[in-house]
């Protein structure tokens, strides 16, 4: 029950929603990410609809000739690159709980999109937020797309989202790659989009601090979780509850015995 009511103070504890080890707690601080749920069993995909996303490891080029080798390699990632001619504002959308990612997703097409799923909570999600707002602008012709994990548990689910900060690039509706990289900067994503797709990033374009502003939050939000609360009242309830039983049928189990004597 302790680690219940910790979990309401703030951010401190906030990097795991439920109780877990403490080897998974410096697994996910080493991996640099916080935990969604512990313990979710994630069902088999729908074919039709989904297939598992492939783990693309990014491996950051050292040296100047080590990028040559990298640019020689075909794009495991074909995309169609959307029109971007009267465009002006490129800016990251975030959904809301009622929107569902399926709606920006186009099955029929090859245009890509770069979607994070992060939670408001995490500090993780919070240092990565200014690099990743600052993506449309370094690729205006692909689409950037941010969702909070815990208001969107069913998507979180589908694709295997235990951690968060997670970052899959779709081609049309089917999710291709997963940024499997523990230095989350701007640059490091740069190198994973251009390694993916082989589309190149604009230059000069940096981290500013209107991208330290939004549209994603860079600052922790505290919030209280009401389903844990309630959880806890219920829990507390049911103790008192069986409390109090027990000690009716102690009183009870003495007048029975006295009855039975006579």
């Amino acid at each position: 029950m302790a680690e219940l009511i910790a979990q309401l103070e703030g951010p401190s504890t906030a990097c795991h929603m439920v109780s877990m080890s403490e080897s998974s707690w410096w697994g996910l601080e080493e991996s640099g990410s916080c935990l969604v749920h512990e313990g979710t069993t994630f069902p088999d995909r729908e074919e039709e609809d989904y297939t598992e996303p492939e783990v693309a490891e990014l491996e950051v080029a050292p040296t100047e000739d080590s990028n040559n080798t990298e640019s020689l390699k075909s794009p495991k990632v074909t995309c169609e690159e959307r029109n971007v001619t009267g465009l002006e504002n490129f800016t990251l959308k975030i959904l809301n709980m009622s929107q569902d990612l399926m709606d920006f997703l186009n099955p029929n097409g090859s245009d890509c999109t770069l979607v994070l799923f992060y939670t408001p909570w995490c500090r993780f999600s919070a240092s990565l937020a200014p690099h990743f707002n600052s993506l449309p602008r370094a690729f205006p012709a692909l689409h950037f797309l941010a969702l909070d994990a815990s208001q969107h548990s069913s998507l979180s689910t589908r694709f295997g989202t235990v951690a968060v900060p997670n970052i899959l690039l779709f081609q049309g509706a089917k999710p291709m790659a997963r940024f499997n990289h523990t230095d989350r900067t701007l640059e490091t994503l740069k190198i994973f989009i251009f390694n993916q797709t082989g589309i190149e990033a604009k230059k000069n374009v940096v981290v500013t601090q209107d991208d330290q502003i939004g549209p994603l939050p860079s600052t922790l939000i505290k919030s209280v979780d009401w389903l844990l609360v309630f959880s806890l009242f219920f829990l507390i309830s049911f103790i008192m509850y069986a409390i109090i039983r027990t000690e009716n049928i102690r009183w009870l189990i003495p007048g029975q015995e006295q009855e039975h004597v006579e």
